[in-house]
């Protein structure tokens, strides 16, 4: 079936009409285009829709009909793009995003309160899980924006870098390490390490990073999350490395930290998109006004 929107207005227009004329006049078109919009839309329907007189065009009884349809119909036209466009400009709208826990609980509510100020109707879906996983829910198209380090495997996502994060030693209040002002890997190495899991990316950094000094770490133990890390190191498991991102979540187990400056190790934080699909209008704007919006948030 092969109807258009046109000739389902021009329908309802005649059938709100006492005449052809009048409804060619408010439709601003000429009484014979429209005349011919109905004889198509009754020969694809296989019957007439109106009864027509020198004086006036009344509705046959199939149109009588169907002109509660119609007007449903066209209702529903209009509402459907009406939505469309209310997605479009933002006016309502779901953005999923995923982010590593260290920034779910740190930078990223500013960012979702300051975005939220300027976009009220967007509704957020937030997913804190490990980087791994991050990049594996954007390339998967489960969330369109995460935030994560960067990878050194990005296959198929777009990484934009926000800042660069340095680490930090953390140990109990009580370690040895508190006496010192400046804290080298050589006075780290010299005790036990707790670390992340070995698949884990930061594992591979750390310990790629201390063999290029010529050490090596004597693991004791290990974590798939840095919240689970810290409690190891709080209860004298022994010492870790981990970034200064997730510095208030570790002192708020009971621990000290030391910013390792001039350490040679560094990992830039950022946003990732996926390569391979295009982000919603919501997801866009959100990606942008990141990006315009660096400075208020870090």
């Amino acid at each position: 079936m092969n109807i258009s929107n046109r000739q389902l207005q021009a329908f309802i227009c005649v059938a709100k009409c006492a005449t052809f004329a009048e409804a060619a006049e408010k439709m601003f078109i000429t009484q014979p285009a429209l005349s011919s919009a109905i004889k198509k839309m009754e020969t694809e329907l296989g019957g007439t829709l109106f009864t027509r007189t020198t004086r006036k065009v009344e509705l046959s009884p199939e149109g009588a009909v169907f002109l509660p349809v119609a007007l449903r119909l066209m209702n529903d036209w209009e509402e459907a793009f009406a939505d469309l466009h209310t997605l479009f400009s933002l006016g309502r709208g779901k953005l999923a995003i995923a982010a590593m826990p260290s920034f779910a609980a740190g930078q990223l509510p500013k960012i979702l309160q300051l975005y939220q100020v300027q976009f009220p109707n967007i509704k957020l879906s937030i997913a804190d899980i490990v980087m791994e996983s991050v990049y594996k829910e954007v390339r998967e198209g489960r969330v369109e924006i995460g935030f994560t380090f960067e990878h050194e495997r990005q296959e198929g996502t777009i990484f934009f870098p926000l800042f660069t994060d340095h680490f930090m030693v953390i140990f109990p209040s009580q370690h040895p390490l508190s006496k010192l002002e400046n804290i080298e890997w050589q006075d780290i190495v010299a005790y036990p390490f707790v670390a992340m899991n070995k698949d884990s990316a930061m594992r591979g950094w750390i310990e790629r990073h201390v063999q290029e000094l010529g050490f090596s770490l004597n693991v004791v133990a290990e974590a798939g999350q840095l919240a689970t890390l810290g409690q190891f190191v709080s209860h004298g498991l022994g010492v870790s490395v981990v970034p200064c991102l997730c510095k208030q979540q570790m002192l708020g187990s009971g621990m000290h930290s030391l910013e390792l400056k001039n350490s040679g190790l560094s990992k830039q934080v950022g946003m990732i998109q996926s390569s391979r699909r295009n982000l919603s209008a919501a997801g866009e704007a959100f990606w942008q006004w990141v990006i315009d919006n660096i400075q208020s948030f870090h």
